[in-house]
């Protein structure tokens, strides 16, 4: 198939619409379901460069959530907590296959934008995965393939019109890339950057030069994320999976802020006074995660006042008081965080260290680099200057 054509661009004024190979080669995808859109395939393919490269550069299965061309969360597939399996609602689904837990982490970390998501997946698509997709609210999924019955179980989603598509693993884009703005063409050298944690993260510039390999991982995981993610970005990872993502913000503390109040509430989740909501029954999961994200707001009592509270939840939960969040927060530790350019300013760092942030990857090359070092020191944070931005656009 050279060309497909689209029901509409970005928006349904915008036709007519189309994808296709400037060479006029074959497209490198089969639509094996569905009717993708314009937005879908551009989350498709951003969210399948994203995950292949975490697939080459841990050697484990991985998977990311998108949504308006930007990761809602990442992570490769490592085993699920009890704690992990109740957060993100699969702990009735038995034994989960590591690629299962890496959508599961992936979409489990910021449910709220995950809602409505396209999936990509590194590996053939199983029928465990399958399984988790098939419960969820999501466009689409891509991967490099489908075993049968995972394929039979993607086709009956959305009344037999969810989209499938299957990508070609062995193919290679060309070496530049084009997009048009306002008829003007645009023309440059793809980001071919290889993030290697022992190349990149070798120039630790703070009084702590201890980064474990652990969080080598969890750097360069943030750092493959942010290369499909809009800039600004800035992103927190703990334990194999992105816990916060800040993206497209013209400020980066406000990148820092946002990636860090989705790390918060990741790690509020967590704590038992959310674990032991009393929900209701046939409370659906995305009502059950809106409940929770106000729950845990400054907005609780749009969710406990009375005469509301009776909707949601079987027994009327105790507020979970300021003071009780930031002592729990508090506990939240071992925390990497990149970011896509340089911090201007130390108070990304302060920002970043109230969610649990230890080890740091960033560019460097800022006139204040000493008071973000100073910053990072006073707080005994390790932070290493990768010397590579990592805009997209």
């Amino acid at each position: 198939m050279k060309e497909l054509e689209l029901k509409y661009g970005c928006n349904p004024n915008q036709k007519p619409s189309r994808i296709f190979m400037d060479d006029g080669s074959d497209l490198p995808i089969t639509v094996l379901n569905g009717k993708p859109g314009y937005i879908n395939f551009l989350d498709a393919f951003n969210g399948y460069q994203l995950v292949s490269e975490l697939k080459r550069a841990t050697g484990l299965p991985a998977a990311t959530s998108f949504k308006h061309v930007s990761p809602a969360g990442a992570a490769v597939g490592l085993p699920l907590t009890d704690i992990e399996r109740k957060i993100y609602w699969v702990e009735d689904m038995g034994e989960l296959s590591p690629l299962a837990c890496a959508y599961a982490r992936a979409r489990g970390a910021d449910r709220m934008s995950s809602f409505g998501d396209f999936i990509s997946l590194s590996d053939v698509c199983d029928v465990s995965t399958a399984l988790l997709i098939k419960r969820e609210v999501s466009d689409g999924v891509i991967a490099p393939g489908y075993e049968p019955e995972a394929l039979e179980i993607l086709k009956a989603k959305k009344k037999g019109g969810y989209n499938v598509i299957q990508i070609d693993p062995s193919y290679k884009p060309a070496a530049l890339e084009r997009k048009q703005v306002y008829g003007v063409t645009f023309e440059q050298g793809r980001n071919e950057l290889n993030i290697d944690k022992d190349f990149l993260l070798s120039n630790v510039v703070t009084q702590n030069k201890v980064i474990p390999e652990s969080a080598k991982v969890d750097l360069m995981i943030s750092l493959i994320t942010l290369k499909y993610t809009q800039s600004n970005s800035v992103c927190y990872v703990k334990g194999g999976q992105a816990i916060g993502i800040g993206a497209g913000q013209q400020s980066r503390i406000h990148c820092t802020r946002l990636a860090g109040n989705k790390a918060d509430n990741w790690w509020l989740r967590q704590n038992e006074k959310v674990l032991n909501l009393q929900f209701v029954d046939k409370l659906g999961r995305a009502d059950r995660d809106n409940a929770i994200d106000v729950y845990i707001s400054d907005d609780y009592m749009d969710v406990l006042a009375d005469g509301e509270w009776e909707k949601t939840f079987k027994v009327k939960p105790e507020v979970f008081t300021r003071q009780e969040k930031r002592q729990w927060l508090d506990q939240l530790s071992g925390v990497s965080l990149g970011s896509d350019a340089f911090f201007p300013f130390g108070d990304n760092i302060e920002r970043a260290r109230r969610s649990g942030v230890e080890y740091i990857a960033e560019p460097g090359g800022s006139i204040r680099d000493d008071n973000v070092i100073a910053v990072c020191d006073k707080y005994g944070i390790a932070m290493c200057f990768t010397g590579l931005r990592l805009f997209h656009h």
